[in-house]
């Protein structure tokens, strides 16, 4: 059987009315092939374990085979390339978890699905200290040689995609809608690169909306292509303690960036936190709990990092205002009354220090670390 027409049937499964992706997998690992399922009896599919009535039904009277045929032309000209279970293009970890989904729909470098991968997940709405560590520790795991795995959102998804780009590293964007999709329209520039540079992932056929009901089945393909995964700002309520869950189920290992006790934006680590995942106070706390067997061999030619304080001279002054700063803002009065210094004198080092690159100003006259 030629390549094009097994894809033609799996396609005819997948897009067949009333057939999950449970299902599909059910019927081919019975029948060992997507065509011997379609070709079975009505009584042969009947006593495949799993498999329900109404999806015999939907099997025997109505496949898909006019779809599949109009979704491969689809995908020829959007330059979309479909990977099978069972395939080696397969990513092995994916196809390890309890539901891998049965096909992939693959626009950029598919050879980085089987790369070892680091998932990292948050809020949309998210902090600006939550986007600044979900970027650096993107930025390090590529440098260290890993591809960085998220969803494409607002928020942190697309700091921890933008941080392995900003490192000419590798990155998995997972959508919860069909690759010609583009959700959330904000990130089209993020899309597109990510196109060029890394690799999108669906499971979802062209054209498909990006219904809400889809996300939490993304979050278990995010999980499931990763080693472990790395929740950076979570409300108590979200998907990324849903993919977080599922990481578990999947045996990954799970790890939370903690914030500020105040936030919102950290009820969902603190709780991941208590639970038992690895507190992540540096990308080493990440690499050192991922398997060694695993670790791929850090980039050669490996960027120059930012700008450090240890690189820089500072003058007694400016060393304590620096060390009266935090990652989290500060406004100018507390630094005064922190420091004692005159506010002429606090506002000349505060601009020192950001032109230096290592303090961020922010709205409302507020300063913090840039780590």
């Amino acid at each position: 059987m030629t390549e094009k027409g097994c894809l033609h049937d799996w396609l005819t499964l997948h897009l067949t009315q009333g057939v999950g992706p449970g299902t599909i997998l059910r019927l081919v690992r019975h029948f060992t092939s997507p065509r011997m399922a379609l070709n079975a009896s009505r009584r042969e599919l009947l006593k495949v374990p799993g498999v329900r009535q109404d999806a015999v039904d939907a099997v025997c009277r109505n496949p898909a085979y006019a779809e599949a045929e109009a979704e491969l032309k689809k995908c020829e000209g959007f330059g979309v390339s479909i990977v099978t279970w069972g395939e080696s293009d397969y990513p092995e970890d994916l196809s390890n978890i309890h539901n891998p989904p049965p096909v992939l729909y693959v626009r950029g470098r598919r050879e980085f699905l089987r790369n070892a991968c680091v998932g990292i997940v948050g809020a949309r709405a998210a902090s600006s200290y939550g986007l600044r560590t979900a970027e650096n520790l993107a930025f390090g795991l590529g440098e260290k040689g890993y591809t960085v795995v998220s969803g494409l959102a607002l928020g942190i998804d697309a700091a921890a995609h933008s941080g392995a780009l900003r490192a000419k590293a590798k990155t998995i964007a997972v959508l919860g809608c069909g690759l010609d999709v583009i959700y959330p329209r904000n990130n089209r520039k993020l899309y597109e690169r990510i196109a060029e540079e890394g690799v999108l992932v669906s499971e979802y056929p062209l054209g498909t909306s990006p219904d809400g009901f889809r996300f939490p089945a993304r979050n278990r393909i995010i999980s499931g292509l990763s080693l472990g995964v790395v929740v950076v700002e979570a409300a108590k309520r979200s998907g990324s303690l849903i993919t977080a869950d599922l990481a578990l189920e999947q045996g990954r290992e799970v790890f939370a960036v903690p914030g500020r006790v105040d936030s919102v934006k950290s009820t969902g680590t603190h709780k991941l936190l208590k639970e038992g995942a690895k507190l992540v106070h540096s990308l080493d706390d990440v690499i050192e709990e991922l398997p060694f067997h695993r670790r791929p061999e850090a980039r050669k030619n490996s960027l120059a990092r930012e700008q450090k304080v240890s690189d820089i001279k500072l003058k007694p002054d400016e060393e304590k205002i620096y060390s009266y700063l935090e990652v989290y803002p500060k406004s100018i009065d507390e630094i005064v009354r922190g420091t004692m210094f005159p506010v002429q004198k606090v506002s000349e080092i505060l601009l020192l220090l950001e032109l230096e690159g290592v303090i961020e100003a922010l709205p409302g006259k507020q300063y913090q670390l840039n780590v």
